[in-house]
């Protein structure tokens, strides 16, 4: 989804001439004829989502002075272009200390404006995401820093902008790479504790012998190796939110003692007398299904009830790409400031692949595949080349159902493997057994059966390589090393037998 911009005019064939150009230059348009319709529709309760204003100076009623006040006033930080018939040098300067992002003297010129606009884009998308990290890191992030236009977040949104306003737990489920972090960290920052600690906790990390001492904390001596006294997660986020991140992980007796301490809003640390009050809020967030593991005994019903109040579902991005040129900016933006770059923008022909594919590991993986281009590219834009993993990740779709049946020779029909830093991975088959032959009738080599089923378990979890690294039972690094020698030996094959 292209950006939109909001053209007021009081001059109706001006307003055509700059209607035509902005979608030249691939923008959607909204138009109005003054001051007063301008600011309507920014501020309308149902206002559409506008990326920036072209703005005439000089309209009857409330100018365009008058437009740039009321936004400044409103809290509006959307860029806006002024223009004018006058390009006296106090008319720029007024319009620039009034917050205006750039100043065109009528009659504009396409390449003009295109610039102009581009420039405004690119400094409002690093503008936002700069202030997105900043109150992440401040514990500050609310809603208005998510960057979203679908229809599917905004439904999510909605009921999350509900649950900042009452102390309600609340479950958020979708894949890895969707944002549950950031939805927990805006429904803290919109609430009335987010003057209080935001306390993070990844249960999938955390060892299973260490999962008490890490939430409830411990006193000094508890056992071994306790050399000194530790408070825990929950007295840390005392006041705030307790944010439990894959909270299906949490081992059973662990789950036990959870339940305890939200019943009674009371911890009571490892070798301690007697328990501790604390006031937190819980958001916990999983990658899975939580009912299913309840149904499968791996998580506590009880618990799950405390936990399952309200429950957030994340569509992942393939169910919301109209977000994708959007984040797209805001990636680009950022990663042209940390890396001193000067790359403009994403060519059409890039844009629209991106937006065709799949993204198993959603934000996530769209954000490093934005960070490796910005690296990677030599020029002023990044194009289809830059984003080699366009190639390498079709549609899932396209593999669905392809079996692998154990009765048949092997063959060499399946995608190919690249470099662990190169993920995401070709999805191989969807299901099926593993061929143990070579075509000649000999046991194949181990480390072609190795690398078949890393396939196969990418493809399975859909990219998510901390679940393939934990079904595997390796670590993410040997994953990750194990990729790369793969992707070594079958460039090697080809050319050993073309040498030859």
């Amino acid at each position: 989804m292209a950006a939109t911009i909001l053209i007021a005019d009081d001059d109706a064939v001006q307003r055509r001439l700059v209607e035509n150009m902005v979608q030249k230059c691939g923008y959607h348009t909204l138009v109005v004829d003054s001051g007063d319709a301008a600011i309507a529709t920014l501020t309308a309760d149902d206002a559409p989502a506008i990326d920036a204003v072209v703005l005439d100076l000089v309209m009857p009623g409330l100018d365009g002075m008058g437009v740039l006040e009321r936004m400044r006033d409103a809290g509006l930080s959307i860029p806006v272009i002024v223009q004018t018939a006058h390009g006296g040098i106090d008319n720029v300067v007024s319009a620039m200390r009034a917050g205006a992002a750039d100043f065109v003297v009528k009659p504009v010129g396409i390449e003009r404006l295109q610039i102009s606009l581009r420039n405004a884009l690119n400094a409002s998308a690093l503008k936002g995401e700069l202030q997105r990290l900043k109150h992440s890191r401040d514990g500050k992030l609310t809603f208005a820093d998510l960057v979203t236009r679908s229809e599917a977040m905004g439904h999510v949104l909605r009921m999350a902008k509900r649950a900042a306003t009452s102390a309600i737990p609340v479950l958020i489920e979708g894949e890895s790479g969707v944002g549950k972090e950031l939805i927990a960290r805006a429904i803290h920052g919109s609430s009335e504790r987010s003057a209080k600690p935001f306390v993070a906790v990844n249960c999938g990390a955390i060892p299973d012998n260490l999962v008490e001492s890490i939430l409830f904390g411990h006193e000094k001596g508890a056992f071994t190796g306790a050399t000194e006294r530790h408070t825990g997660k929950f007295v840390e986020a005392s006041g705030g939110t307790l944010f439990l991140d894959e909270v299906s992980e949490l081992p059973l007796a662990a789950q036990v003692k959870l339940l305890r301490a939200l019943q009674e809003g009371a911890v009571e640390a490892v070798g301690g007398r007697r328990p501790l009050k604390v006031d937190v809020r819980i958001i916990s967030a999983t990658n899975r299904k939580l009912l299913d593991r309840v149904k499968a005994g791996q998580f506590r019903e009880d618990l799950f009830y405390r936990l399952h109040v309200l429950p957030l579902t994340i569509p992942p991005l393939r169910n919301r790409r109209e977000d994708i040129p959007h984040l797209l900016r805001h990636f680009l933006a950022r990663f042209c400031a940390e890396e001193n770059r000067t790359i403009t923008g994403v060519s059409g022909e890039a844009m629209a692949r991106l937006a065709q594919l799949d993204w198993p590991g959603n934000v996530r993986q769209l954000e490093n595949a934005v960070y490796r281009a910005v690296v990677m590219s030599d020029g002023s834009h990044l194009e289809l080349a830059d984003f080699p993993l366009t190639a390498a990740l079709p549609s899932v779709a396209e593999f669905a159902g392809e079996p692998l049946l154990i009765e048949q020779p092997f063959h060499s029909t399946a995608p190919q493997i690249v470099a662990g830093h190169d993920i995401p991975i070709a999805p191989g088959p969807a299901a099926g057994s593993l061929a143990m032959l070579s075509p000649d009738g000999e046991v194949r080599p181990l480390d072609e059966l190795e690398s078949e089923i890393i396939r196969f378990a990418i493809s399975h979890y859909r990219g998510q390589m901390s679940e393939v690294a934990r079904r595997l039972k390796i670590g993410r690094s040997t994953l990750y090393r194990k990729l790369d020698d793969a992707a070594k030996t079958e460039r090697e094959v080809p050319a050993a037998e073309a040498s030859s």
